[in-house]
């Protein structure tokens, strides 16, 4: 096996916002003052620069926004569960409704709560 010097990890110059590891720091006001808007680079670059700002087709089924009034308590538990809790919530209405034989009754007036 060869010698090896181990592994320094570098930081970054001032002039360099990308270390070794491939790292981004933090940038300063002079950063952003050499920034250039888009529209002075050329058309090519412009072209390949756009094209990775794209995101791609959606691989799952794409969801709908909907809004929907809770009552606070169960608005306040969904969210008490934390990251995810709209995912859980569109879980537990999907096994609801497979649960369900008949069609759902339709309410023409307010529903109180007991």
């Amino acid at each position: 096996m060869a010698n090896r010097k181990p592994s320094v990890k570098s930081q970054p110059s001032p002039t360099q916002i990308i270390d070794d590891d491939g790292e981004v720091r933090e940038l300063t006001a002079a950063d952003v003052a050499d920034l250039k808007p888009l529209s002075t680079l050329p058309a090519a670059e412009q072209r390949m620069l756009l094209k990775l700002s794209r995101r791609g087709p959606q691989k799952n089924p794409r969801k709908i926004p909907v809004s929907i009034r809770l009552s606070p308590d169960v608005a306040e538990g969904l969210r008490a569960t934390g990251s995810g809790w709209q995912t859980r919530a569109d879980q537990a209405l999907r096994l609801w409704l497979s649960g369900q034989t008949e069609s759902l009754p339709r309410t023409s007036g307010r529903v109180t709560r007991p």
